[in-house]
C-alpha cells in the first residue's frame, strides 16, 4: 500500500526523519535493545538491494560504537551483512525478530558490498525521533574541546595502567569545558559517571545529555586524578 505522509522533523547529522501517516491495520515490528547487542551476534538485514525488493541477508555484528567521518554523532553498529545500494533505511533484526538497527552505510571501493556495513543503533534512532516528535528538531550537547586517542606511551607516562580515556588536544575559548577548568593535555576518564574508554565514548555520552545542566567530569592531569563540574 502507498500512503501520503507528513514530515514531523528531519535530522541531517543522524540521517533520520520522523513521518506521520493516517492508516489502520498496519503491520509492525518490535524494537530490541541495541545496547545489549554483542559482537558476534547473528543479525538479518531486509531491504531492496539494486531494486530487488524484500531481499534478506544474514551476518554478524563485527563491532560497536564505530564513529565515521562526517557522522561523528552516531556510534554505528558495524556488521558483515551484505548491504548494497537499496538496503539503506531497511531494518537490521536480531534472531528474536526485533529491530536493533537501521541499515545506513557501507564501506566500499567499488560501490558495492565489500564486507563492511554500518547500521544506526535503534536506541539512538529512538532518541532522535523522540526529540523530533516533541520539538521537531534535535538538540545535542557539546563541551567544545578537540579530543584524540590516548596512546600507550602517554598512558604509561601518566601511570594509567593502560591506554584509555579521551585526550584533550585543545579547548575552545568561552566554551563549557573552559568554564569548567578543563585544559589541553587532560585525559577525560569519566563523564557524568560514565566510563570513557576512547574518544567516541565521550562523544556519545556528551551529545545525549541535556543542554544547560551541570555534570561531573573525572580526569587525569599530569597523572593526578581530578573531578570538575
Amino acid at each position: 500500500r502507498v500512503f501520503d505522509a507528513e514530515v514531523i522533523g528531519l535530522d541531517e547529522p543522524s540521517d533520520l526523519a520522523l513521518l506521520k501517516l493516517e492508516a489502520s491495520d498496519l503491520p509492525y515490528v518490535e524494537f530490541g535493545d541495541s545496547d545489549a547487542v554483542r559482537v558476534g551476534d547473528w543479525v538479518l538485514a531486509i531491504g531492496s538491494p539494486f531494486g530487488l525488493e524484500f531481499s534478506a541477508a544474514a551476518g554478524i555484528v563485527s563491532a560497536k560504537g564505530r564513529v565515521l567521518p562526517g557522522a561523528e554523532y552516531m556510534p554505528f553498529l558495524q556488521t558483515d551483512v551484505p548491504v548494497n545500494p537499496g538496503n539503506s533505511g531497511g531494518p537490521l533484526f536480531n534472531l528474536k525478530g526485533e529491530v536493533i538497527g537501521i541499515n545506513s552505510q557501507i564501506y566500499s571501493r567499488s560501490g558495492g558490498y565489500m564486507g563492511i556495513s554500518f547500521a544506526i543503533p535503534i536506541d539512538e534512532a529512538m532518541r532522535v525521533t523522540e526529540q523530533l516528535k516533541a520539538t521537531g528538531k534535535v538538540t545535542r550537547g557539546r563541551i567544545a574541546v578537540a579530543i584524540g586517542d590516548v596512546t600507550k606511551e602517554v598512558a604509561d607516562s601518566l601511570g594509567l595502567g593502560r591506554a584509555r580515556g579521551a585526550l584533550v588536544g585543545s579547548v575552545e575559548p568561552g566554551g563549557p569545558a573552559e568554564k569548567a577548568g578543563i585544559e589541553a593535555g587532560d585525559i577525560i576518564l569519566k563523564f557524568n559517571r560514565q566510563t570513557v574508554s576512547n574518544p567516541s565514548d565521550l562523544q556519545g555520552v556528551v551529545e545525549r545529555l541535556r543542554v544547560g545542566k551541570t555534570y561531573p567530569v573525572d580526569l587525569s592531569r599530569d597523572g593526578k586524578p581530578m573531578t570538575l563540574e
